[in-house]
């Protein structure tokens, strides 16, 4: 009996790593309906990751009451895996651009409701926190998740506040007692496919700050204050931030993470390969298909279908991605263990075209490969 393990990303703004391997596993199946088919949907830590890890493993969504971007009440959510002992958060559901799309504004929202998350899960007997980074409307350096879990700020008059973007700039003492004894034990992972530092000309401020609404006046004072309380952190608790690679994404909630958590920044794809034990499940495996949107340059980075061709490579495993399009020299992606590289796309169209055609044009995709296959 043949095994086939599908392992693909998204195709931005048109398929979901879930309904891609809904149409490869139906396409698997109609040529080789004996196949034992294993489908792990991936997200990047954004949008979607709660949803890809409980699909993958199993587990259960917990809902909850907490705080929006404003501090306004809604209903947030986590996963609960690993048989209660893992959670899994994405902090754009509750701190994410969606959420505010008609009133943008990073120097008033905040990460408090992520926290919330967090000490939840925590509440609930959970060890190790898998905390997904990406589409976040924010810019306050994760100060407000922190808050949330227990730590406390203080501005130059000894007053406690919760610090949003505004503010960090007021950040003169930091104590985190509280949230260490709330979190002792607790292992916190990181997702995070970016290497921008917290500040700078490359920072989480004025890279990304614009698509969240700032204007130029807004973006110096944001990336000032994030500067600000990186000096801070280093004061108070002894940690360099400044050239901390990832430590930009999510408003800088990458530097507040491992400032506040002690937690650990890891590429998406790796921590998703070790979660769902992704060596030893290809192990008799005999094709493997990932993909996405795009392949270029940017996908050797670590992104999804290098991370997991490396991985298959030193199993001798093949790996064929199945992608929306593809760009460049494609010889390195062959060097790192990818087999086969194929566009799902038929006509020479543009993609405010062919987007709507997407799923069959993969189905035709995989029907074709699959055939191919067969031959052998």
């Amino acid at each position: 009996m043949r095994k086939f393990v599908l392992i693909p990303d998204s195709f931005k703004g048109t398929l979901s790593s879930k309904q891609i391997c809904e149409i490869m596993q139906n396409k698997i199946k109609e040529i080789y309906p004996l196949a034992n088919v294993v489908s792990i949907p991936v997200a990047d830590g954004g949008e979607g990751s709660v949803e890809c890890f409980l699909t993958a493993l199993g587990g259960q969504k917990i809902q909850i009451e907490c705080n929006g971007p404003y501090f306004e009440k809604m209903t947030g959510f986590y996963g609960i895996i690993d048989g209660g002992k893992t959670a899994v958060i994405e902090m754009a559901s509750v701190a994410g651009l969606p959420l505010v799309e008609n009133n943008k504004n990073p120097l008033k929202t905040t990460t408090y409701g992520v926290g919330e998350l967090m000490l939840d899960a925590v509440k609930k007997g959970v060890n190790k926190i898998i905390m997904g980074l990406g589409g976040s409307c924010t810019n306050d350096f994760g100060c407000g998740c922190a808050c949330a879990c227990g730590a406390k700020f203080f501005d130059k008059n000894g007053k406690e506040f919760i610090p949003v973007g505004e503010t960090l700039k007021d950040v003169c003492a930091i104590d985190t007692t509280l949230l260490e004894h709330n979190f002792k034990g607790v292992e916190i992972v990181t997702m995070c496919d970016i290497d921008n530092p917290p500040y700078g000309e490359n920072g989480a401020s004025r890279i990304f700050a614009p698509q969240k609404g700032a204007d130029e006046k807004a973006v110096n004072f944001l990336d000032d204050g994030v500067k600000h309380v990186c000096a801070t952190v280093d004061k108070c608790k002894g940690i360099k931030l400044d050239d901390l690679a990832g430590g930009g994404a999510a408003g800088a909630m990458g530097a507040g993470m491992v400032a506040f958590f002690n937690s650990t920044l890891k590429m998406g794809i790796d921590t998703v390969l070790e979660t769902v034990g992704f060596d030893r499940v290809i192990k008799d495996a005999n094709v493997i298909f990932t993909g996405e949107g795009k392949i270029d340059g940017q996908s050797l980075r670590g992104k999804v279908v290098i991370g997991v061709s490396r991985r298959a490579k030193l199993q001798n495993v093949p790996v064929i991605a199945v992608v929306g399009g593809a760009e460049g020299d494609m010889k390195e992606a062959y060097n790192q263990g990818v087999s086969a590289i194929f566009s799902i796309n038929r006509l020479p169209q543009d993609f405010s075209v062919s987007r709507d055609f997407s799923a069959e044009n993969l189905a035709f995709a995989m029907d074709n490969i699959l055939r191919a296959l067969k031959i052998n």
